[in-house]
């Protein structure tokens, strides 16, 4: 049977919570990490993939993942000049739709960031900086922010695409401005509770990072990434990546704890933080590949150790931490999968003929989307990956297919820009 659905307990979106959400109403799960908690699912799939439910058409075109609350899916897409947010029942029939400013006309068009959900109403922020909170049965909006204009940040050369966290009674985003880096915004009225002191570049001028010249002591803008929760001794933590290096804030105060830089010769950081016990691991294309960073509180001061690095460069695909291993796509040395050891960061083994792309855990099967769009269950094993389904979701061969699946009560959700595909992987008994 699928797992009993349980209240959300404690703080909003509390990402060291042990216990499960009700709904998918983040950017990655309940807990932001890409590890859905049920069971029951199917662990072997037909030829031809799992039973597709529906289809639905027309939602924009856009990469960003559906969140499912209650009998509600909710995703953005960019229509004409306009970012549209959808709202749809579970059957995939449009409810409403609503606007969040303008669409994005530069690199790779499209909507980038999911919606978060909390009391009844949903925030999103798009391309271009502005935070919309609106009402989740009707999409009027409630209030809106632009975080650029407001805290003085510049744009990126592929958009802003931070999928907001909830925490409590505050929305955190991350502008990237020379007046804050981190900010916290009052959920009922976009006031700013909080900022955080702008991040400086202080590596440019070092020989390593010669080609990423730039004056040292600008503000670091932010990156595409989004932030997560996690505890630090006795503090709850915000963990998250700017353009170029990877920080930590007090959740609560806003206070910059450490930070260190994550170079990478485009200024790509674009794969979500992942926490991995005590530590975080973080990684970006083009750089010096991914890191596990370990923070400890020692009195006042953070100390952070560098404990490992690793060939894992993945990039919008996002890496998952799930049954003693952390898995991800190389995105740029080679064409593979790979099962990491958490202690180590050596390769244990890897797949070589599925296209890098995005992934999530659920029930001992790891579901991938590849961007060629072809969707694998892939049964990770002591030595190996092993294939226990297969199949292509759109008939041409794409390489921008980078939506993140989600699952939630047995049904698989997976998106190619304008459609929004549903399928029953519950397991028959």
């Amino acid at each position: 049977m699928i797992a009993l659905r349980h209240l959300v307990c404690g703080v909003v979106f509390l990402a060291f919570a042990d216990c499960l959400a009700a709904d998918w109403a983040q950017w990655r799960g309940p807990r932001r990490d890409g590890v859905c908690d049920e069971t029951g699912l199917l662990q072997q799939w037909p030829d031809g993939g799992p039973k597709l439910l529906w289809k639905s058409g027309d939602l924009g075109r856009g990469y960003c993942a559906p969140i499912v609350v209650g009998d509600r899916i909710y995703l953005t897409g960019e229509v004409g000049r306009e970012l549209r947010v959808f709202a749809l029942d579970l059957a995939g029939r449009p409810v409403w739709t609503s606007q969040n400013g303008r669409a994005w006309t530069g690199p790779y068009p499209g909507a980038r960031a999911s919606c978060a959900f909390s009391d009844g109403r949903l925030y999103h922020l798009n391309a271009h900086g502005r935070v919309a909170c609106m009402d989740a049965q009707t999409g009027a909006e409630i209030w809106a922010v632009n975080v650029l204009e407001r805290f003085e940040g510049k744009n990126l050369t592929w958009a802003l695409s931070e999928c907001l966290l909830v925490d409590g009674s505050r929305v955190i985003v991350t502008a990237g401005g020379s007046k804050a880096l981190l900010v916290a915004l009052d959920a009922q009225t976009g006031e700013t509770v909080w900022t955080s002191e702008p991040l400086r570049l202080g590596f440019a001028n070092t020989p390593a990072h010669e080609h990423l010249a730039e004056p040292a002591g600008e503000a670091d803008s932010a990156g595409y990434t989004s932030p997560i929760l996690m505890p630090l001794g006795s503090r709850r933590m915000i963990v998250n990546c700017s353009l170029r290096h990877v920080f930590g804030v007090d959740a609560d105060t806003g206070e910059l704890l450490w930070s260190r830089p994550m170079p990478t010769r485009h200024k790509v950081l674009a794969a979500t933080p992942v926490r991995v016990g005590d530590a975080v691991f973080v990684t970006g294309p083009d750089g010096e590949g991914g890191k596990l960073f370990r923070p400890r509180a020692e009195g006042a001061r953070v100390v952070v150790e560098t404990v490992w690095r690793s060939e894992l460069d993945a990039c919008q695909g996002g890496v998952v931490f799930a049954d003693g291993s952390l898995f991800g796509a190389i995105y740029r040395q080679r064409k593979a999968w790979v099962c990491l050891d958490p202690k180590t960061g050596a390769v244990r083994y890897e797949l070589n003929d599925l296209a890098k792309g995005a992934a999530l855990w659920a029930d001992g099967r790891l579901y991938c989307l590849s961007e060629e769009g072809e969707v694998a269950l892939l049964k990770p094993g002591s030595d190996r990956f092993e294939y226990a389904g297969r199949f292509r979701l759109v008939p041409e061969r794409r390489n921008d297919t980078w939506t993140h699946p989600v699952l939630l009560d047995g049904r698989l959700y997976l998106r190619d820009h304008e459609m929004l595909f549903c399928y029953d992987v519950r397991a028959r008994q």
